[in-house]
């Protein structure tokens, strides 16, 4: 019997896979990515030795030593893990494809330090963060890397400030639907502030929200998971995101309006 060369036998085996990615559109779409940022030559590169470069290394040098301390702290000292952050929102700036868009009015609510808006500045978009002032280390951050934000307590059932039109609203690591609680938010607190973030998008605005897990290692009811995708989400684990605006179907749950 004679038997393919060892490279071709090693092509054959990745084959499933690929016919794969061609069938669930993947590597289309990988393709798109790579030649749009071969035509994007001039943004600024996506590495964090030279994102950190940007940043005032004597300042944030003072902040760490500031709020950098061992033990529990109120302050969060694990976010002053420059290199570490850098990385991660590296990765979703990627994610979300904001290295490969035209600029963009973007609003980040919890922006917390601000190195995705930070980050994002850098490629050119506009950004606005939206937080709590519980945690005076990530209002020095943000001033440090020139971040506006907004002093906000996002609530249920009450409407967001007027900031006005946004391509873009992000929300990580979200804890404001009450994470970990009791009273963690489901469907009438969702759609109530749903209905209120579709009045802040631009037309064919996106919505980019991942969820913290919850107590019993949910990040959503199964009730919650249909209902995000009945406004049009695409849902991975944490992840729930709004491609296109958000959608209205006819409300059945009993929201105080």
């Amino acid at each position: 019997m004679i038997y393919p060369p060892v490279r071709l036998r090693h092509s054959l085996k990745k084959l499933p896979h690929k016919l794969k990615k061609l069938v669930n559109g993947e590597s289309v779409a990988s393709a798109r990515r790579h030649t749009l940022r071969l035509l994007r030559p001039n943004r600024f590169p996506l590495e964090p030795k030279r994102i950190i470069e940007t940043i005032d290394a004597q300042g944030f040098g003072q902040i760490r030593q500031r709020y950098g301390v061992k033990g529990p702290s109120l302050d969060w000292p694990k976010f002053l893990d420059l290199e570490r952050w850098v990385d991660i929102n590296i990765r979703r700036i990627r994610e979300i494809e904001l290295d490969l868009a035209r600029p963009k009015r973007i609003l980040d609510l919890g922006c917390g330090a601000g190195y995705f808006l930070y980050i994002a500045q850098l490629l050119g978009h506009k950004g606005l963060g939206l937080d709590l002032d519980q945690l005076p280390m990530f209002g020095d951050l943000t001033r440090l890397l020139g971040v506006r934000r907004v002093i906000w307590q996002i609530k249920a059932f009450e409407p967001l400030p007027d900031l006005g039109k946004f391509d873009l609203i992000t929300a990580f690591l979200i804890c404001f639907n009450r994470h970990k609680q009791a009273n963690v938010w489901g469907v009438p607190e969702w759609e109530f502030f749903l209905d209120d973030l579709a009045k802040h998008l631009a037309p064919r605005g996106r919505v980019w929200l991942e969820l913290n897990q919850e107590h019993d290692g949910t990040f959503y009811t199964s009730e919650l998971k249909e209902f995000f995708q009945k406004r049009g989400a695409k849902i991975d684990r944490h992840k729930v995101v709004f491609n296109s605006g958000l959608l209205s179907p006819v409300s059945t749950s009993p929201v105080a309006r």
